[in-house]
């Protein structure tokens, strides 16, 4: 059986994030109590991939710029998965945490 080294994570934003129209436009309904959050995915731990994306490389703009700290409360329940439930959970996530009030970018 081969080991699951997929993980899912969510990065908690500046709000300084919400002066880009484009995370605002992804955003419409936000209301401001709760934070402005990054969920990926990754085949690395969730720090490994954290510190990559500060240091730029294959850096999402808004997490490079705006990241502050992995927010583990969010995601560590779901981690290790394989592959395809990662890609699938990465979109689930989003999803529930921008209905639950979070500000959400997911690429």
């Amino acid at each position: 059986m081969p080991r699951h080294h997929h993980h899912v994570y969510v990065i908690e934003l500046s709000r300084r994030v919400l002066a880009e129209p484009r995370f605002l436009r992804a955003n419409p309904h936000y209301l401001g109590d709760k934070p402005c959050v990054y969920v990926g995915m990754t085949g690395q731990s969730p720090d490994i991939r954290f510190d990559k994306h500060k240091a730029g490389l294959k850096a999402n703009r808004f997490v490079k710029e705006y990241g502050l700290r992995l927010m583990p409360e969010l995601y560590e329940c779901f981690n290790p998965m394989p592959y395809e439930a990662a890609r699938e959970m990465e979109v689930e996530l989003a999803i529930g945490l921008r209905e639950d009030g979070y500000a959400v970018w997911q690429a």
